[in-house]
């Protein structure tokens, strides 16, 4: 059993930069891959970017390459998004979810465990 509690949402200007975490309880969190997904109103929950359970390979949307990164320290059971550039399409209701086992997946489905979201508000 994984619980996953996101933080660091909040409200921004376009061009401007937000960190959002994932703190994970358990002892197995290093051997979950870690996702970032996010859902806007009225819009499909979509796939940001993953990282496999070693931190050692990461996938990104075309929309978000280059602009976000994510990372990982299994240390202190935490995933990071780092997202700078954000644009107003980039307002949404971020959610991370642990794979077990996983290279790090962009299907909603391959992921068992989910956060509660954190808003991300991106203003023009």
């Amino acid at each position: 059993q994984v619980q996953l509690v996101e933080s660091g949402g909040g409200l921004v200007q376009a061009g401007g930069s937000l960190r959002l975490s994932c703190a994970a309880s358990g002892r197995t969190f290093s051997s979950y891959a870690m996702g970032w997904f996010r859902q806007a109103p009225g819009k499909e929950r979509e796939f940001v970017a993953a990282i496999r359970w070693s931190g050692g390979s990461m996938t990104y949307a075309d929309s978000v390459k280059g602009r976000f990164t994510i990372s990982r320290d299994n240390a202190k059971n935490t995933v990071y998004l780092q997202m700078n550039s954000l644009k107003p399409e980039d307002t949404a209701v971020y959610y991370c979810g642990a794979q077990r086992g996983g290279l790090g997946s962009k299907r909603i489905d391959d992921y068992a465990y989910w956060g509660q979201g954190t808003q991300v508000t991106v203003s023009s």
